[in-house]
Formats: C-alpha cells, structure tokens, sequence
C-alpha cells in the first residue's frame, strides 16, 4: 500500500491514539506478559504507516491490542480485540469477486477489499482461535476469516463464532453478507 497525505495522522491524531492504545494494554496486561509499551511505540516510531493503519482498525470499532502468544518477544502483532465483530466492518461479503456477483442487495463492500485498504490482514482460523485463548470474541456476532483457496474456488468462505463455551468454524457462499458478521483483523509492526 503507497502512503498517501489521508493515509498519515497529524500529531494531534498520533498522540490521542497512542494515548488510547496505551490505556489499553496497560488494562489487558494478560494478552502481552513481558512486553513494555515504550517498546512498542519504538517499533512504531519505525513505521508510522502502521499507526495509521491502527488507526481505522481503531476508528471501525476493533478496539486494537497486542497480543503475544510468548513465542515471540520481538514481535508485537495488534489483532481487534472488541467483544463483538467491530460495527464498523459489518454487512459486507467475503471479496471483491463475491461482491461482483451480487445482482440485488449489492452490500457496501467485501471485508477483503476492506482489510486491504486499511493495511491490516484478516485474521486466519489459527489466529482466531489463538486471539480467543485471550479474550473471548463473537459470542453475539461472527467474523469472516482467511479462506483456503479450494473452498473459495467453489464459492464458499469461511467465518467463526464462539457459541456454548466453543469456537465454531463455519461456511457460506461468500456473497452473503449479514448485519451481524464482520471481519477481524491484525497488523504486525
């Protein structure tokens, strides 16, 4: 993705984030043992893509945190870590090809296309399934996850809930869309 002047926050807009990223991950110390925030914030003072970038994940409603599951103390991964889907993501189908084939009803946008512009990957099943060992997501909502290729190739697309205690793996047409299904995401810095 090239940056351009919409995709860069003012100071204003970098601290006020920041400020907000802060409080949270001092609140959920449980998702990121032995991380400090000073470090962080130097891993995104290298690349100020990222902030605008954590920005819309912020903006939409994904409530950004990091997560580490202690494998990797240098790598700090910001996954949406809102209880539901974020509002800001929903009502939309899997990708671009899906939303050509849509004649009637056409939703607003793919949560494909949507990841991409925002500079965020969607979750995969495997970082779904690791983001609820922290915080459990999607009890009301689901969220559209990475589709292999075969599944996709013969239309379907894959989404996740957790539902009675479990996290559920499902499949759709990736035409459909719903008020109630989203996408989440996650940026590396």
């Amino acid at each position: 993705m090239s940056k351009t002047k919409a995709q860069t926050l003012t100071t204003t807009e970098r601290d006020k984030l920041l400020a907000t990223l802060k409080h949270r991950f001092e609140e959920n110390m449980r998702r990121h043992k032995d991380m400090s925030w000073p470090a962080v914030v130097a891993r995104l003072d290298v690349d100020p893509g990222k902030l605008w970038s954590l920005s819309e994940m912020e903006r939409t409603g994904g409530e950004p945190d990091v997560i580490s599951d202690g494998k990797k103390k240098d790598e700090y991964v910001f996954y949406d870590c809102a209880a539901e889907t974020p509002k800001g993501r929903r009502s939309i189908c899997y990708d671009r090809a899906a939303l050509e084939t849509r004649k009637e009803h056409v939703p607003a946008g793919s949560a494909m296309d949507m990841a991409a512009d925002m500079g965020i990957e969607m979750l995969s099943e495997e970082q779904y399934r690791e983001l609820q060992k922290f915080v459990t997501i999607d009890a009301k909502t689901s969220s559209w996850i990475q589709t292999p290729a075969d599944i996709r190739k013969l239309g379907g697309a894959l989404f996740a809930d957790f539902r009675y205690g479990h996290i559920f793996i499902y499949h759709n047409g990736a035409s459909s869309y719903y008020a109630v299904r989203g996408f989440r995401g996650a940026l590396k810095v």
